[in-house]
């Protein structure tokens, strides 16, 4: 045998050996891959050595970023998997598999542009999880129209504000929910709703909206959601296959709003790219393209990231089935759903898990069905992780972090990191994505360990803030640096500790103090020291205390210039829609009490 002839043979039957670990689950390739001779064992799995020495880190890949749209995404799933179940919504009684929610969602988006809504137009989905939201999702986007997530909880103000700033020229929405009337809040927004035709409204107010879809009642002036579904022909539909040669994967195609603590909303505006790559990505990081037949209980909001993104686009791009328990939050309901749909994963903010907890029920329902489960939104308790893993089964808990201008997931765990790894910190950077930890006063990387500024960049930095370019260029650098206003740290495995909010350093007589975590802690004014701290406590029913006991507590335990000068006793606190704290609320209201 000549010696090319062997090469090429030694070559062919080394390759072979290495595409058959690719084909594994990580957890199996780490001895695969040493015998291969590979070093670099982080690129797709846990880190094993600790490789970092300053406060940067960077996770690559063994797979490419993905150049689809969100409709060759769904198409793609749809060939792979037509008749396995997409989603299932248990109050309403619906289930699609992917090639009828394929079938629906061509229709849909066909139906829009025989409305007369066109590439590059703003949609806004106001409503809570319900089949009708991930429908329009997937069909704004084949259509090239921008979706636009509006908070259910929106009121007139909030809605007008949101509505005029991205120039929407529709609205889908259901009659009501809740105690909000959906139809009533936009007719006293649109009077002239009462006697417009059907995609002919001309609003004072509202000068670019021209379509009103309800999903579930005929209302004067506003289209029935049937009507949409018959609205197109063949040449709709014609002009819906050519549309798609023309989009491209950098067009957004998805605005949401930021929180608005300290101000008015911002419209967070997201591309194809940003957000089929990050659900690609935490798919892998969790195992979706290796388990077989994911079924995740989703009982998270569809207007958030988190919902729309790490469910929804989830299930276009690894074929997972979304099982969403009730159209408004329902702790019961998501053990029932998990019971009777044997589900495998669990999608929820630490409070759901919590809440799950605490149902006195609990027992009753079989949860084995269960493997694990992505928490994300905001810190969680130790002993929270530690009860959800062993009381619901979920061993293979994750920990993700992220912004909604990060499309969202920046940092998340591995399914089998230790309990050390999954309660303090947020897991590993996700891959094709940098971060560093910066001093806010010198935009220098701090060294290892310690805490700054936590910084993105990467191919989920969102496009800009809608039409604000200045408040663009405040959190985005000139170099793509997102800037997340978190305090963090980095250690030598990569591994983040998210520690607080630069908004929440407080400056008192020149020295700092971080108010950490969701502690109600805020700096009020006074006119020696600039600010002093003052703690908001809400006790727990049936305890007493008073504030000099609180103070006596910390005495010895922290520094004296931490210690709060004001303690105040509250009722409750105040919150924007996503269950955060406004800060700037809170500090005006104990400001008030103290007279200052």
């Amino acid at each position: 045998m000549s010696s090319s002839l062997l090469f090429r043979v030694q070559s062919s039957v080394r390759f072979s050996k290495f595409a058959k670990v690719l084909q594994t689950p990580w957890r199996s390739q780490r001895s695969s891959l040493q015998f291969l001779g590979c070093r670099s064992l982080h690129v797709d799995g846990p880190p094993g050595v600790p490789e970092l020495t300053t406060s940067y880190v960077h996770a690559t890949s063994s797979r490419s970023l993905l150049s689809q749209t969100v409709g060759q995404s769904l198409q793609s799933a749809t060939e792979r998997w037509p008749d396995r179940e997409a989603v299932v919504f248990l109050q309403d009684g619906i289930r699609k598999t992917f090639a009828q929610f394929q079938q629906d969602v061509d229709q849909a988006a066909a139906g829009l542009l025989a409305l007369g809504l066109k590439r590059g137009d703003r949609l806004g989905m106001w409503g809570p999880n319900i089949y009708e939201w991930i429908l329009f999702q997937f069909a704004t986007a084949k259509a090239g129209i921008i979706l636009v997530s509006l908070n259910p909880a929106y009121q007139l103000q909030e809605l007008e504000f949101a509505l005029r700033k991205v120039q929407c020229s529709a609205v889908v929405c259901p009659t009501q929910f809740k105690t909000q009337n959906y139809c009533d809040m936009l007719r006293q927004i649109c009077p002239e709703l009462e006697t417009a035709t059907p995609g002919g409204l001309r609003s004072a107010r509202l000068p670019d909206l021209r379509v009103v879809i309800v999903t579930d009642s005929r209302q004067p002036g506003m289209f029935h959601m049937d009507d949409v579904m018959q609205a197109a022909d063949s040449q709709h539909r014609q002009e819906l296959d050519i549309l798609q040669k023309k989009l491209s994967f950098d067009d957004p195609i998805n605005i949401l709003f930021t929180s608005g603590t300290t101000g008015n909303p911002k419209g967070a505006t997201l591309s194809h790219h940003n957000i089929i790559n990050n659900a690609h990505f935490i798919g892998l990081r969790v195992g979706y393209h290796w388990r077989p037949q994911v079924r995740a209980c989703l009982p998270v909001p569809l207007y958030h990231c988190f919902g729309s993104v790490g469910g929804g686009m989830n299930m276009a791009q690894h074929g997972i089935t979304l099982v969403f328990p009730s159209t408004a939050y329902n702790g019961q309901a998501n053990l029932e759903a998990i019971q009777k749909e044997r589900c495998t994963f669990f999608y929820g903010t630490p409070t759901m898990f919590i809440d799950s907890l605490g149902q006195p029920d609990l027992n009753k329902y079989d949860l084995s069905s269960l493997e694990g489960g992505i928490m994300a939104g905001s810190p969680c308790p130790a002993e929270v992780v530690k009860k959800v893993m062993a009381t619901m089964h979920m061993k293979e808990l994750m920990i993700a972090y992220g912004t909604t201008e990060t499309s969202p997931v920046t940092f998340i765990g591995y399914p089998l990191d230790n309990l050390e790894k999954k309660t303090e910190t947020v897991g590993c950077i996700g891959h094709h994505t940098e971060a560093k930890v910066v001093d806010p006063s010198t935009g220098l990387v701090v060294p290892l360990g310690m805490t700054g500024e936590l910084l993105i960049r990467g191919y989920c930095v969102m496009l800009e803030y809608w039409e604000d370019p200045a408040k663009t260029l405040e959190c985005i650098s000139k170099d793509r640096w997102y800037k997340t206003g978190d305090i963090a740290s980095l250690d030598q495995y990569g591994y983040c500790r998210i520690e607080g909010r630069i908004k929440d350093i407080i400056i008192r007589g020149g020295r700092e103090r971080l108010s950490r975590g969701n502690r109600a802690v805020v700096g009020v004014q006074d006119e020696r020291l600039g600010e002093e701290l003052c703690a908001c406590i809400k006790l727990q029913e049936g305890q007493d205390c008073s504030a000099e006991e609180i103070k006596a507590y910390c005495k010895g335990q922290i520094a004296h210039f931490k210690i709060p000068r004001y303690v105040m006793f509250v009722q409750g606190y105040p919150l924007t829609a996503t269950g955060k704290i406004q800060k700037n609320k809170l500090r005006a209201e104990m400001e008030k009490s103290l007279g200052i």
